[in-house]
């Protein structure tokens, strides 16, 4: 019982890694943005996080260094797809790309740096419950920001006005800007509090799930956070059950690895990509689906007066 409590501890811990970020990227693709560099801006989020928790002492500051870090090369990114219309695809690449060099380069002095020690939370008598106390209320409150996240933007995509509005423009760009919003602002604010969570992202990672920072620690995450806005078919609450599905996957090979089952480490090791694949092998099989929830403007550059 113990185990099964720690391993769903872990799971709701490494879920939320991937809730956060692609609940960023969920907004951007609603706005018809495809961001793919969600790698770059966690790295470079996961490495102002820390260091501003090296040089202040407080989580806090690193979280906001964080968004501001992933906000900056978001809004970037933004301009360069936006207003030049330079190809989505490419742009995004070279972000991943530039994130994980700049971020091993200017990283370099902080390997050997150690954060204070960390506050323990639990929320009084509920952490108390046997079982569910361990599994369920001993994390840090990034955990339950991250589920009150995704209800809120549920409520906010399809219960307000401004959430219509912005699935407006991800579905129908030209239409929109018939009526008279401000189709590129629109998407450019869309990306940057896509940037700022997907910074977030990457400081929990290096301030609170693994308290350090090593060259490429986000490890594939940020195209993990990619592919589950497609498995979720563009959708906050089905994100926030795939992040859990794909961080228990993630924390499984430790946990089978403590029970001693001989598997090759490798395998083990690559559990969370493989799921990954296979859920996307799965999903493609109905395109019908993906298109039917698919923002209709995804990818597409928008040319006003055309």
């Amino acid at each position: 019982m113990e185990s099964t409590a720690l391993l769903l501890a872990a799971t709701f811990n490494a879920g939320t890694v991937l809730a956060i970020a692609a609940l960023g990227l969920l907004i951007n693709e609603k706005a018809g943005i495809v961001n793919l560099g969600a790698e770059g801006m966690m790295l470079c989020a996961a490495l102002a996080g820390f260091a501003a928790v090296v040089h202040t002492g407080s989580t806090a500051l690193g979280f906001l260094a964080g968004m501001g870090a992933g906000a900056l090369l978001a809004a970037i990114f933004g301009v360069l797809v936006i207003w030049l219309n330079t190809n989505q695809y490419a742009t995004g690449l070279a972000l991943s790309l530039f994130g994980a060099g700049f971020s091993a380069f200017a990283g370099t002095s902080y390997v050997q740096h150690k954060l204070p020690e960390q506050v323990v939370f639990a929320i009084p008598v509920l952490s108390d419950i046997p079982f569910l106390g361990a599994a369920l209320f001993r994390h840090h409150p990034t955990v339950y920001a991250c589920v009150a996240l995704a209800l809120g933007l549920v409520w906010f995509l399809y219960r307000s006005r401004a959430g219509l509005v912005l699935r407006s423009v991800g579905e129908s760009p030209e239409s929109a800007h018939a009526l008279g919003y401000p189709v590129r602002r629109i998407r450019l604010l869309a990306v940057v509090a896509g940037g700022a969570l997907c910074g977030a992202a990457g400081a929990y990672v290096s301030t609170v799930y693994t308290p350090l920072w090593v060259e490429g620690m986000i490890a594939g995450k940020g195209w993990i956070a990619l592919a589950l806005t497609t498995f979720a078919t563009w959708r906050p609450a089905r994100v926030l059950l795939g992040a859990y599905l794909f961080g228990g996957v993630t924390m499984l090979q430790f946990h089978l690895q403590g029970m001693g089952v001989q598997l090759p480490s490798q395998f083990l090791t690559m559990l969370p990509y493989l799921a990954t694949i296979v859920v996307l092998v799965l999903i493609s099989r109905n395109p019908t689906w993906i298109r039917v929830n698919m923002p209709g403007s995804l990818g597409k550059p928008f040319h006003p007066g055309t």
